[in-house]
């Protein structure tokens, strides 16, 4: 695989210089950054810049020098951050200045998410606003009192440059310093209060369908009808509230709810938002049409669209969905699988120093792979035009699908399917000998566990091993490189390397990924160390409440120690928390877990109703605790046909409250894990079913048309 010769080879070349021979600082040719192993600090490991790891060391440096801290957050797939590197953190001139007056921190968001959190949230108060690159400037004590996003290296417009800000507040520091503690006050106060509220407790709250019929109605009121999706641009996938409305449509008998959620994501993978040259999706869309988008892949929005995808394929059996299960699956599995089984973290939007540029084309590099007939069809469909729709070239979209254009064209779908597909294989042959953007390829505990969670549902969905291969080795991989000798879960793994204590998500999502691998392949020993993860989870993080923190308790404390409840570009963990205490608790009968993991989502449900649309797995956990809840335990026949086709009814249909238990007498382990297995075999030599809905067991059942009608009843 080629890579950016800029991004990718100065991260590969700087991650293969033999540190041990360097002074501390880095000597003459790095900085402190050249012995880190996150891909965005050796990103800045060359800078003139004094940047320091965010650690004790840089902060006594600023108590020892009686100076402020710069902490200056970001990822290495972040197209904004390159831009401020490249025109103020390389230029010598901004490094003199920031060095001379500040203690320069870098931090990679996507290792110490606590340390980012932190911080947006001061950045939030402050100016109303957030993003990345994010650049804080705070006391030696770490408490900030000024904010900013991308800073130019000039005065642009209404933005003061770098240089500028840096000696203003420097010289503020000297002059009139105790303003800016006092700011600094000030705003570490408001934040400790925001945490104070961010959960309520579970008294007088009651579990009811309430707050799913008012976040239906806030969806409905945003849905863009003609485009899918909700509200204007920028227009991001969001999939975990796809997989909430389809979930809303099914208990509800709201038809509008799964609409929403199949036409946002037929509009998604139709539009330039998705890669439909080498598949996968982009980070959003810059227009509300889905046709311009920010070009960087990340591991977790794959992830969420194939979970999203798979339940609307259980929903409509509609082969659209199926397809893209199977294409983002295919991408991952391709360009973010690590030899070992892990998973990476994502792809640059840049490449060759602008950003889209591996992805787009013009009509004639399209007819030079595919001749001129076959390449005027292609261009013809895929809006590849003269003129261009980026920049003078052109992003890969279609305005109608495959079956709009074959009536178009006049000639059957399945023939111009043909056509296209053979087309985009010959072109995406072609598009592997261009410089690829920067690949991140750390490998985080969450994002894994949600990549597990999807391929194992993809594995459930559309009965492929590969998929149930690719999530249990990188459930292996996890289990056997990120797990310390006394268990703790680690975040991030690379170069052989595995660092940062694991956070919330890293555990629940880890966890969510082993509940899945269960369900998919019935080995117990996924189930049995989700137990075990949970358990721990809940001793690390929990708040004596119900709920749960971010970090751990044996973690670093940065100003306060947050709860999440509203999702951003992933689900909250609380959430993912929570809807892992309720199925497995489904799944061992433990009453006392269901009413911890319902205790999760009651003293989240206030600040919940504030944001209606932002805590979409919330509530999904909220519907499956609403019931009915089904366990399945199937006790196989001899030669296991039976159970292949109670099975493959049962995963013919969304059912996203229902479990299933395979039966082993001779798994100790599993029989030990769950009572529900007692006295549960099968009857005259057939595979029998068993439904516990609640804390009733049903009679048993053989047949497919029983086991459905019981579901069904």
């Amino acid at each position: 695989m080629k890579q950016d010769p800029v991004q990718q080879d100065t991260v590969s070349r700087l991650s293969a210089v033999d540190t041990s021979t360097l002074p501390a600082d880095g000597g003459d040719h790095y900085n402190r950054l050249i012995f880190e192993k996150s891909p965005y600090l050796l990103q800045h490991a060359e800078n003139p810049v004094d940047w320091h790891p965010w650690g004790e060391e840089a902060f006594a440096l600023a108590r020892r020098e009686d100076k402020p801290v710069l902490v200056s957050i970001g990822y290495s797939t972040c197209h904004w951050c390159h831009v401020m590197e490249h025109e103020s953190f390389e230029n010598e001139e901004v490094a003199a200045v920031l060095n001379r007056l500040f203690v320069p921190i870098k931090v990679d968001r996507e290792e110490r998410p606590d340390v980012d959190n932190t911080y947006m949230s001061a950045c939030q108060i402050l100016t109303g606003g957030g993003g990345w690159p994010l650049n804080v400037f705070i006391t030696p004590d770490k408490q900030p009192f000024y904010a900013a996003t991308y800073m130019p290296r000039e005065a642009r417009g209404d933005m003061a440059g770098i240089t500028d800000i840096l000696e203003r507040i420097g010289n503020t520091w000297q002059s009139n310093r105790q303003q800016l503690l006092d700011s600094g006050q000030r705003l570490t106060e408001s934040l400790i209060n925001l945490e104070k509220g961010a959960t309520g407790n579970t008294e007088g709250q009651h579990l009811t369908e309430e707050p799913l019929e008012q976040t239906y109605s806030h969806f409905f009121k945003t849905f863009d009808k003609d485009r899918g999706g909700f509200g204007e641009a920028p227009k991001f996938p969001i999939p975990h509230n796809l997989s909430l409305l389809l979930r809303l449509g099914q208990r509800l008998g709201l038809e509008n709810a799964q609409t929403m959620a199949m036409r946002t994501l037929q509009n998604i993978r139709l539009s330039g938002t998705y890669d439909h040259i080498g598949f996968g999706v982009h980070r959003y869309a810059v227009d509300a049409h889905w046709r311009v988008p920010h070009f960087e892949k990340m591991l977790y929005d794959q992830a969420l669209l194939t979970l999203a995808a798979a339940d609307a394929y259980q929903t409509s059996r509609d082969p659209f969905f199926s397809t893209m299960v199977d294409e983002v699956s295919e991408y991952v599995l391709r360009d973010l699988t690590d030899e070992q089984g892990g998973f990476y973290s994502g792809e640059d939007a840049d490449s060759e120093g602008v950003e889209g540029t591996f992805y787009l084309w013009t009509p004639q590099q399209v007819e030079e792979v595919l001749g001129h007939e076959h390449g005027t069809i292609f261009s013809h469909c895929y809006e590849v035009s003269e003129q261009g729709n980026f920049e003078g070239k052109n992003i890969v979209r279609l305005e109608m699908d495959v079956n709009q254009w074959a009536a178009w064209f006049g000639i059957e779908p399945e023939r111009l399917g043909e056509v296209l597909a053979l087309g985009r294989q010959m072109l995406f042959t072609a598009r592997e000998e261009r410089i690829r953007p920067h690949r991140d390829d750390k490998i985080l505990t969450a994002w894994n566990g949600l990549m597990i969670a999807a391929l194992a549902r993809a594995a459930t969905v559309l009965d492929k091993e590969e998929y149930l291969a690719a999530a249990c080795a990188s459930a292996d991989f996890i289990l056997n490189n990120l797990r310390r000798d006394d268990g703790r879960l680690l975040r991030r793994y690379r170069q052989g390397e595995a660092a940062v204590p694991g956070f919330l998500d890293d555990y629940a999502f880890f966890c969510w990924g082993l509940i899945e691998l269960y369900q998919a392949g019935f080995d117990s020993r996924y189930l049995a160390m989700a137990l075990e993860l949970t358990a721990d989870m809940e001793r690390l993080f929990g708040d004596g409440q119900g709920n749960l923190f971010d970090s751990a308790e044996d973690a670093e404390t940065v100003l306060t120690r947050s709860k999440t409840i509203i999702d951003g570009a992933v689900p909250a963990g609380n959430s993912a928390a929570a809807w892992n205490l309720l199925r497995l608790a489904a799944l061992t009968g433990d009453q006392a877990m269901t009413e911890r993991g319902e205790a999760a989502i009651k003293t989240s449900l206030a600040q919940a109703a504030r944001y209606p649309t932002g805590t979409s797995l919330l509530y999904c956990a909220l519907d499956f605790a609403l019931g009915p809840k089904d366990v399945v335990v199937l006790a196989s026949d001899l030669n296991g046909t039976g159970m292949d086709k109670m099975l493959r009814a049962l995963r013919e249909r969304f059912l996203p409250r229902t479990l299933v238990l395979c039966a082993d007498a001779e798994d100790t382990q599993l029989n030990e894990l769950t009572p529900l297995l007692q006295g549960k075999a099968a009857i005259d030599g057939q595979t029998t079913a068993y439904l516990c809905r609640g804390e009733t067991c049903q009679a048993p059942v053989t047949s497919v048309d029983e086991l459905i009608a019981m579901l069904e009843g």
